[in-house]
């Protein structure tokens, strides 16, 4: 009776530690897309090259995961990689000479074209500049000299 006992405990504990496997999500039954990365430049849409396209996957909660994967573009400022997961895929790209872009993209489509348009970077503002908060504003007129304010006109 022993014997019997300790072989159904035994047949139980196996069961029960196979079900939560058997319950898992496959990964590799997933759909994934093909992803066709364009970068360009935003002025006259000419190719970027090696320009650095970083994909994270990004969780429900809009959390970045961790991991991610790093590709360069070409001559042509393309680049593609196939086997990206269906959701949501924060794209940012990096290259030499412009401004960071970065944007969320929900990947839905077996085959998905992305363009990138990279700006040039733009000036910065000081607050020790002299230059007035509102560009529009007309500029400050200057007080006439401490010697000709006690002048009367003639």
């Amino acid at each position: 009776m022993n014997k019997f006992l300790v072989g159904a405990i035994v047949l139980l504990a196996m069961v029960a530690t196979a079900v939560p496997l058997f319950a898992q999500k496959d990964k590799d039954d997933e759909p994934t897309s093909w992803l066709y990365f364009v970068v360009v430049k935003d002025d006259n849409g000419k190719p970027v090259r090696n320009a650095a396209v970083i994909m994270h996957p990004v969780t429900a909660k809009g959390k970045q995961s961790r991991g991610g994967l790093e590709l360069k573009t070409g001559p042509e400022g393309k680049c593609d990689f196939d086997g990206v997961p269906y959701g949501v895929l924060r794209v940012q790209v990096l290259a030499h000479g412009f401004q960071t872009y970065g944007e969320d993209f929900d990947i839905q489509k077996p085959k998905t074209e992305i363009t990138i348009k990279l700006k040039q970077p733009q000036g910065q503002f000081s607050v020790y500049d002299d230059r007035p908060n509102d560009p529009n504003a007309a500029p400050k007129q200057d007080s006439p000299p401490p010697d000709q304010k006690d002048k009367k006109p003639n």
